[in-house]
């Protein structure tokens, strides 16, 4: 039985708690400036906000695919789920908690897709890997990420650290571009509207799915 109630936010907090546990607080001061300087942009503000208009878009799946919003949003209402990458475990764990939420989804009518910078290469090692079962697409120098207000580019002193913790996010994403989306969720209804909005600066919080499927419609 799927538990709708179980707290995503919890599985992230203890993520959190671990690693402030393992890793030296030098190291975790520069996420802690990383987070703080991006949220001082105002880019939480600056979010596709509820009412808008979706942006259409084509981006290839893992299996270099073309996924076409239209089609999609012809079949349903649409979750499109905004992550990182693999290399963060925040995002794998919200992955997974929407890949245990699927069935849900699809009862209800809807879709969900997920939508990275990385490779369709590193997108396929994510599904396998994680047996995620709805698309994971490719939005090359997050593009479409811009389009919704949620590229931003790594500051220099945040790419050092990567590197430092051998994230090498340009090898993930296929250029030097250094882009990221924040990792956000929407849901689109099918005429193209924005009816749930959410993003956080903070790549540690994340909105609870049982939240966004209450704006899916029951059938």
């Amino acid at each position: 039985m799927i538990d709708l109630d179980h707290r995503l936010q919890d599985q992230l907090d203890e993520i959190t708690a671990n690693t402030r546990t393992l890793v030296q607080p030098e190291r975790l001061a520069i996420s802690e400036q990383a987070v703080s300087d991006l949220f001082s942009t105002g880019i939480e503000e600056q979010i596709l906000p509820i009412g808008a208009k979706a942006p259409e878009f084509a981006l290839p799946d893992a299996s270099g695919r073309i996924v076409h919003s239209t089609d999609l949003l012809s079949l349903g209402p649409l979750i499109v789920d905004f992550f990182r990458g693999r290399w963060c475990p925040y995002c794998m764990t919200e992955l997974e908690a929407w890949r245990d939420l699927y069935p849900v989804i699809r009862e209800r009518g809807a879709l969900l897709v997920a939508i990275s910078p990385q490779t369709t290469r590193q997108s396929d090692f994510t599904a396998g890997h994680h047996g995620i079962p709805f698309p994971l697409l490719h939005d090359s120098h997050c593009d479409v990420a811009q389009q919704f207000g949620l590229a931003y580019k790594v500051p220099p002193f945040h790419q050092q650290y990567f590197r430092s913790i051998l994230v090498n996010v340009p090898f993930v994403n296929g250029d030097e571009s250094w882009m990221l989306p924040l990792p956000a969720t929407y849901v689109i209804a099918q005429d193209g509207t924005v009816i749930y909005a959410e993003a956080h600066a903070d790549f540690r919080v994340r909105p609870e799915p049982g939240e966004v499927l209450g704006y899916l419609p029951r059938r």
